[in-house]
């Protein structure tokens, strides 16, 4: 039994072989941290972003597709690939720039890009160069944004800079453009209770979101929330905690959204506490065989939709 939507599966079925996201590093910032809407970033965010592992940002994004997909391609079996612009805010650049980096990917093995950006970065003009690029390449776009909670007070507490207004605002419009969208979301940050977690997944079914990528909180040196997790101004839930809720966010959402993953990974060096010193894989297969074992999967608690209250009468 499938306990959950995964994607690597989707991928397969849906391209006919093995599909690789491969990393793509570009010299951007977020407009939280240069003083636009913020200064200093997201509380919880590291001088690198989430840039682990990642190629020189001032490499040639060409140069960097070509390396990494030989690398990946060999190491795992790759058939095809998705261009990953996966650091900081990758729709935060001039307009003529942002051309210029889509006239990059044009191997024919890549089947599509994925762009890590801000509800407060989409703008129909950057959408519009998109949209003229999917039409002349036939590759896809997925819009990666980070809401990390539908909890507003708690995207006001980690220095977000946006509320959950500016979702929704950037959802309905790259919707409006039929690109997907793959919502991220920190399922443990430190003001948010299982209430949050299940509205969550209520909000990802109701908007349909195609993807949803859950993060497990990890504390990066030297930031703000690391200090206050030293100081012990916040504490964090447990591993044990962190699955629960995990468990309840796929019940209750719709069986129909991919799931991209279930917890993340950063690497040791760089933080302060990650994953609970326990390796992801094992976060993973713990939830699942839970899941298994109690005869839960994805959706099976998602009957609050259309119109629910009424279904009496019909």
């Amino acid at each position: 039994m499938e306990t959950y939507n995964k994607y690597a599966a989707y991928l397969k079925e849906r391209y006919g072989g093995k599909v690789y996201k491969i990393p793509v590093h570009l010299p951007v910032t977020c407009p939280n941290r240069d003083g636009t809407c913020g200064i200093g970033g997201c509380s919880f965010c590291g001088e690198a972003g989430a840039g682990y592992e990642m190629r020189d940002a001032y490499e040639a994004v060409k140069v960097q597709l070509d390396a990494n997909m030989q690398y990946i391609g060999q190491k795992y079996k790759a058939q095809f690939f998705i261009a990953y612009f996966q650091n900081f805010s990758n729709t935060y650049m001039p307009l003529k720039l942002f051309k210029e980096v889509l006239e990059e990917i044009q191997h024919e093995d890549i089947i599509g890009i994925a762009i890590s950006t801000r509800p407060d970065c989409i703008h129909t003009q950057y959408l519009d160069v998109l949209k003229e690029w999917s039409l002349k390449t036939k590759k896809e776009v997925c819009i990666e944004l980070g809401l990390q909670t539908v909890n507003y007070h708690s995207l006001k507490k980690v220095n977000r800079g946006h509320s959950l207004a500016e979702y929704l605002d950037a959802f309905f419009k790259i919707k409006s453009y039929h690109f997907e969208i793959c919502t991220h979301l920190i399922l443990n940050l430190p003001w948010d209770n299982m209430d949050d977690v299940i509205e969550n997944a209520k909000c990802m079914t109701a908007l349909k979101s195609d993807y949803v990528k859950l993060h497990a909180l990890y504390l990066v040196k030297g930031t703000p929330m690391a200090e206050d997790y030293l100081s012990g101004k916040i504490n964090l839930i447990t591993r044990e905690d962190y699955q629960q809720r995990v468990i309840h966010f796929l019940r209750y959402l719709s069986k129909d959204i991919i799931v991209q993953r279930i917890i993340g990974r950063a690497p040791k060096s760089y933080t302060l506490f990650s994953n609970w010193d326990t390796s992801w894989w094992k976060i993973h297969d713990e939830i699942v065989e839970e899941m298994i074992q109690k005869e839960y999967s994805q959706g099976d608690l998602c009957d609050y939709i259309e119109g629910k209250a009424v279904r009496k009468f019909l």
